[in-house]
């Protein structure tokens, strides 16, 4: 009897460091595959605009007007302390590489008092622009690239709803629910930021396929067949209006600023 007792110990003792043995196995490849398919990258090295490109309207390409975008303190801060009074110098920070297919995920807040001069709308509004044109394109006085718009707001009035990662369409359209949208912006379901938190930002880009936004992992509006066309159009060069109708299949990651001072960090891309 105690001889047949060391055996089942014996033997289960055994199996558990089988078992054991399978698990540390089966998760060593589970971290290898994670390592594998989640290969992040980092846009912004936390210390200058290196790799970034700067496009302000009225201004030339790389002319940092005011020194309105600039990195401190490991963010990118979009900046309006230079300003006596804003005058319609709608900005963008274009990273250098065009996109297709990715997950783009970064940090936002705004900060601070809207500059002298803004506008109403523009009280706590910024966006991430994707499929942008490129920054060279642009005229010199072109406020807005051709783009989507993935808008981040924030409340403004306490229990006035002002939902953030709306879509916005300058020079596109898209498809939702099988329909074209022609109209500029389209809300998103989302709830309503009044402070100056952190809030993690992501898009999944698959070409022209299918587009959706994400607010703290929250999917909050969805979208197909983006393409060129529509209202701001006509604000664009010549080359890119004989577009017309394309669909737009890839483009530049740009950060908006529009006079509201707000603050950027952790940008990662995920190419898929």
């Amino acid at each position: 009897m105690k001889l047949y007792s060391t055996i089942i110990i014996a033997f289960v003792f055994a199996l558990f460091l089988s078992c054991k043995d399978k698990t540390e196995k089966k998760t060593e490849t589970d971290t290898v595959i994670t390592e594998t398919t989640e290969n992040w990258k980092s846009l912004f090295n936390g210390e200058n605009l290196d790799d970034w490109l700067v496009k302000i309207n009225g201004y030339e390409l790389n002319d940092n007007y005011n020194n309105t975008f600039r990195a401190e303190n490991g963010v990118i801060k979009v900046s309006y302390d230079k300003y006596d009074n804003f005058t319609n110098e709608f900005g963008h920070l274009f990273y250098k590489t065009p996109f297709s297919n990715y997950k783009l995920r970064l940090q936002y807040r705004f900060i601070g008092e809207q500059v002298k001069g803004g506008e109403s709308w523009a009280t706590k509004n910024s966006g991430i622009m994707i499929h942008c044109q490129s920054p060279e394109s642009m005229l010199v006085n072109q406020g807005f690239p051709l783009s989507l718009e993935f808008q981040l707001l924030g409340g403004v009035n306490e229990n006035e709803s002002r939902p953030s990662g709306n879509l916005c369409t300058p020079a596109t359209h898209v498809v939702m629910d099988g329909n074209l949208i022609t109209e500029h912006c389209i809300t998103a379901d989302c709830k309503t930021y009044y402070g100056e938190e952190w809030i993690t930002a992501e898009v999944i880009v698959n070409n022209n396929d299918s587009i959706t936004h994400f607010i703290d992992g929250i999917p909050v509006i969805s979208y197909s067949n983006p393409t060129i066309g529509g209202e701001y159009l006509d604000t664009t060069s010549k080359e890119i209006q004989a577009k017309d109708g394309q669909p737009l299949t890839s483009g530049y990651i740009s950060l908006q600023s529009e006079s509201h001072p707000i603050e950027f960090r952790n940008i990662e891309i995920l190419e898929l």
